[in-house]
């Protein structure tokens, strides 16, 4: 019998409200290896952005171990059309049981879950579990979570060994100082400025594969947090003035465009050249910057690429590091049919043993502390262990608006239309007005 989206939003408030203890014995004692839970969470059903054949795969792993997991199953569903599915879903009273998303969607998504109190999941208990950038799901009321963490993605440098190694260098930069240093010794440009090799895609928007988590991460670097609470409300923050009085927004942009600018030394990179994940993979580029998770694609679609995966560089002056990534966390949705099951479930698949099956299941980083806290053998995935410890997310407009005000504000700048400062102004209040939708 199919429940009303009122009757589904109380029971699932009730659910999850009377699971107190559940999340600490799940995680600490339930999290070792070849335990088994003697209560079946029952059906629960997840829907999520992560590829549903490394997601399936891992809880088959985990189900072996834990079988009151069986009756979990895993749907893929489209980033972009996730949070009107799920309004649809809960409308109809067809809610699935659990979301499984990043912060990228949760400001789209965060009316339609039900947020787990304290009570359920206390504040020290999820501060001593999770990595740092997991406080992003906190309620902005400061009563509870709207999600627990699960997976981090964090954004990398690739490196083609061959094109450092051949031009003497050792080691990929750390630095975006010793980065940029870089351009004049590894770029090729012919006489009439035409890029033949680039050192890294940076300067452009839409052929830069990743840029929206680039941009993120410079931004983030410098201390602009381009998102922040202001009268209870969620604005953009993309300016900011640091305490020396210097306009770090404004710095990040000018630094980021300059390798688009045919006038600048560091230019290596232009809006004619092909996606950059695709030039990289075509040994067209020395340097790029993508996700953790995109080490298999790279490795299978072009096996006889060498490359080298290292942390993303931070600035030379940074006392602290910072990366940008996405942070992949369960949500109960309101209506959830089996909202106890899905926290118990939730609970379970985030505990020691299970983060370590689902980690190598889809290439991406544990999200507990005392998972990361022993590097794994494999040296490409000790790089994401070690990152994702200071990934860190911020609470954006839907994806598709976050590129489209992103993509106009680096093509002002760099077409000479718009100042750096003024082209910042504007995307604030762009993404503001979107943030208030």
């Amino acid at each position: 019998m199919k429940i009303s989206l009122f009757q589904g939003i109380l029971f699932g408030v009730f659910g999850v409200a009377a699971l107190v203890g559940i999340f600490v014995f799940a995680t600490h004692t339930g999290s070792n290896a070849g335990s088994k839970n003697p209560t079946d969470v029952g059906t629960v059903v997840i829907w999520g952005t992560l590829p549903k054949v490394a997601m399936q795969n891992a809880l088959t792993t985990i189900t072996q171990s834990d079988t009151s997991l069986k009756a979990v199953s895993y749907v893929q569903k489209n980033q972009d059309t996730l949070p009107s599915d799920l309004a649809s879903a809960i409308a109809t009273g067809n809610a699935p049981d659990l979301i499984l998303a990043s912060q990228e969607e949760l400001h789209s998504l965060a009316k339609l879950i039900t947020p787990i109190p304290f009570a359920t999941l206390p504040a020290s208990t999820f501060t001593t579990t999770f990595v740092e950038g997991g406080k992003i799901f906190a309620t902005p009321d400061g009563t509870g979570y709207y999600g627990i963490p699960f997976l981090v993605d964090p954004l990398v440098l690739f490196s083609n060994r061959a094109i450092l190694s051949s031009n003497g260098i050792a080691k990929p930069p750390a630095t975006w100082e010793a980065l940029t240093g870089l351009v004049p010794n590894l770029s090729i440009l012919t006489p009439t400025k035409q890029i033949t090799r680039g050192l890294i895609a940076l300067g452009t928007y839409d052929n830069v594969h990743d840029a929206r988590g680039i941009l993120s991460s410079l931004f983030l670097q410098t201390g602009v947090p381009l998102s922040s609470y202001a009268n209870g409300s969620l604005v953009a923050n993309l300016s900011g003035v640091a305490s020396s009085g210097t306009l770090p927004g404004q710095a990040v942009l000018s630094f980021y465009t300059q390798f688009a600018d045919p006038s600048k030394v560091s230019y290596t990179w232009n809006a004619s050249l092909p996606d950059s994940q695709q030039a990289f993979l075509a040994g067209d580029l020395a340097l790029y910057l993508g996700y953790a998770s995109e080490v298999r694609f790279l490795s299978a679609a072009n096996p006889n690429l060498d490359f080298a995966v290292t942390p993303l560089p931070q600035p030379a002056t940074a006392s602290t590091k910072t990366a940008y990534g996405l942070l992949y966390a369960f949500m109960i949705p309101r209506g959830a049919q089996n909202a106890s099951g899905a926290y118990q479930a939730a609970a379970l698949l985030t505990g020691s043993a299970a983060q370590a099956t689902a980690a190598t299941a889809t290439g991406l980083a544990p999200a507990t502390v005392n998972q990361l806290a022993a590097a794994p053998a494999d040296p490409i995935a000790a790089v994401a262990y070690a990152e994702a410890l200071y990934t860190k997310g911020w609470l954006s407009p839907a994806p598709a608006d976050t590129d489209a005000v992103f993509s106009g504000m680096i093509t002002s700048v760099i077409s000479g239309r718009l100042a750096p400062g003024t082209a910042l102004t504007s995307s604030e209040n762009s993404l503001s007005s979107l943030l208030q939708k």
